[in-house]
């Protein structure tokens, strides 16, 4: 039976799904709220309305028979044209949309995951779930809330260690893309602003600013691609990320 509480619907989903040798992590707000205490902080606390997961192509056709036998309603439409690349389903009784991507996450950039799915039992990496939100043009206060929540919460390291956020793959995402350094540059300087006004202690805004400087170091100091620095001398003459559309149909 499908959870009432979103983040234990989640968990149900994950747990089951590995039961059954489907690989499924989490993402999005439901990963944050279930990875940092702080996602539950009166600053920085939201509702999670949707559940948002990643998924192996290869296992597409499991994934899919999966959720309709744990009660789930196929969107037959959606699944038929994009599901070699996203599936999505509908928890009527809840009124909540499952989304799945597969191998790649792909939104305003995209980001190659199929060999990062296995690093965290239930959601993404920690770096990688930070990229997600990193990744996000035109941010908004629920992105920041899960990005502050993460950094909060969570160290910033050189590998992939428990309960870490690995900077040197945020930093190779950006030395290998102008587009994603832009964007991710950008977005964690909007951190640092928007920070200000949230209701929390001085000393937790300096463990995040901290973080924040941290990871942006670890960035600007990566040597970059030819790649990158070919596409940085067209700038922003070039639209360098894409609009997502809305796929809630």
């Amino acid at each position: 039976m499908i959870e009432t509480d979103v983040l234990k619907e989640a968990e149900r989903i994950i747990s089951t799904a590995e039961s059954q040798n489907i690989t499924l992590r989490l993402l999005g707000g439901t990963a944050i709220g279930i990875r940092c205490p702080s996602a539950k902080h009166r600053a920085v606390a939201r509702i999670y309305p949707d559940i948002d997961l990643i998924g192996h192509k290869k296992q597409a056709r499991s994934i899919r028979k999966f959720f309709l036998t744990i009660g789930y309603e196929d969107n037959k439409m959606f699944n038929a044209l994009r599901g070699s690349s996203r599936l999505m389903f509908f928890d009527i009784p809840n009124k909540r949309r499952i989304d799945i991507f597969l191998d790649y996450f792909d939104m305003c950039h995209r980001f190659d995951l199929r060999d990062r799915l296995t690093i965290d039992p239930k959601t993404l990496s920690l770096a990688d779930l930070l990229a997600t939100k990193l990744q996000v043009v035109k941010t908004n206060e629920k992105d920041i809330k899960d990005m502050v929540a993460l950094l909060l919460d969570h160290d910033v390291a050189t590998s992939d260690q428990p309960e870490t956020v690995n900077g040197m793959r945020l930093a190779k995402l950006c030395a290998e893309d102008w587009g994603i350094y832009k964007t991710f540059t950008s977005v964690l300087a909007k951190i640092l602003v928007v920070l200000e006004q949230f209701q929390l202690s001085p000393d937790e805004k300096k463990l995040v600013k901290n973080r924040i400087e941290q990871i942006t170091k670890m960035i600007e100091d990566e040597p970059k691609s030819l790649k990158w620095k070919m596409r940085a001398r067209v700038g922003e003459k070039t639209l360098w990320y894409k609009m997502p559309e809305d796929l809630a149909e």
